[in-house]
């Protein structure tokens, strides 16, 4: 078999995507073909110009042989002194609402579509999988919640695991109520901490992408359940907070964590800029390696792209013209001398074995 043909045959687990966000706020329609779509907002472009040239919709994932994506919940809190062209919450009771409906949009998708399922079990896990062998592959959902505010106070955790949340993030950039986030400073609270012990009842998985380090060391030691960066780059590679030091590498790894790396080019390369050439996708793969150097193994790395994360097209690595596009990692992996099952631990195996492991409480 060809490199190309192999390439085609992988399956892929994604695990952060913002699809309820860009179907809820942006109010882009994901069931059109991207064709369709990219032809569409040449004429009426999206609220938020900098996502302009999407490249992420139902019928693409299916193209790219996506099996599940990371769901996230987003929603924006207010900033002083910055210009919101989409919705943003000032108050819990504002991140609910929002977030509500983005759950809402995942959950109408899972209700009207054969091909698309909410994966709130182990068994929707594996039936989504082994659906990729049939006639009709199903595109699994595992929502995880991108900045914890929604959450009103720990006590409701109970609604949301029963409506299909399966991970939180404590914080995004701008902190929450719970944790610090990598845009401002801070520990985890006592809030962060009574949901911790609220998140550890239902085993649910803890993303530490946007934590504040010191916040993120902290729940390293104190959460018991699987621990997880669904989308975030070293910082070797980039010197920013938002990154992840390689001490915090190795304590995923040494947790059996998973860090799934963002095709995003100012997250691989400081100096880019969009006036520059796209940055060769062979420098997303460097992010992997980097990973399996300081762990030791491939053990500790998948995909968590963030396409369409308020980014579009100009913005990714070279040969990504759409999310369908992901499996050219495993062809650049095996010519820098990985094996056959490091790829595919890394294309999904990685993330396959902790979703399995957050789920075995369902």
């Amino acid at each position: 078999m060809s490199v190309a043909m192999e390439s085609e045959s992988y399956v892929i687990i994604d695990a952060h995507l913002d699809v309820a966000y860009n179907a809820v706020v942006l109010k882009r329609d994901l069931t059109l073909s991207l064709d369709e779509l990219r032809e569409r907002e040449r004429t009426v472009p999206p609220i938020d110009s900098q996502a302009k040239d999407p490249m992420v919709t139902w019928p693409a994932l299916k193209k790219g042989r996506v099996a599940v994506i990371g769901g996230s919940l987003f929603v924006e809190p207010a900033r002083k002194f910055s210009q919101h062209v989409t919705p943003c919450y000032r108050t819990p009771e504002q991140a609910h609402a929002q977030a509500i409906e983005q759950l809402d949009y995942y959950r109408r998708m899972n209700d009207d579509r054969e091909d698309i399922s909410l994966v709130t079990t182990r068994g929707e896990l594996d039936a989504v999988w082994t659906s990729w062998e049939s006639e009709i592959p199903v595109t699994g959902i595992f929502v995880i919640m991108e900045g914890a505010d929604p959450i009103r106070k720990p006590d409701e955790l109970g609604w949301w695991v029963e409506h299909g949340l399966r991970g939180i993030g404590l914080a995004w950039s701008a902190g929450t109520r719970y944790a610090g986030g990598n845009a401002n400073p801070g520990p985890l609270t006592e809030e962060g901490e009574s949901l911790l012990h609220a998140m550890a009842d239902y085993n649910l998985l803890l993303d530490i992408s946007h934590l504040w380090e010191t916040a993120a060391a902290r729940v390293l030691d104190r959460y018991p359940g699987p621990i997880v960066a669904t989308h975030a780059n070293p910082r070797a590679m980039v010197d920013a907070s938002r990154m992840l030091s390689d001490d915090i590498i190795r304590r995923l790894g040494d947790r059996g964590g998973v860090i799934g790396v963002i095709a995003f080019n100012r997250m691989l390369d400081a100096q880019w800029t969009l006036e520059q050439p796209r940055l060769p996708l062979t420098r997303l793969v460097e992010a992997v390696d980097h990973i399996c150097q300081v762990t030791g193994d491939a053990a500790t790395v998948g995909i968590g792209s963030d396409l369409d994360g308020g980014f579009g097209r100009p913005s990714v690595p070279d040969q990504l013209d759409s999310i369908a596009d992901l499996r050219k990692i495993g062809g650049l992996l095996r010519e820098r001398g990985y094996s056959e099952s490091e790829i595919q631990a890394v294309l999904h195996g990685n993330w396959l074995r902790v979703m399995r492991e957050a789920l075995e409480a369902f």
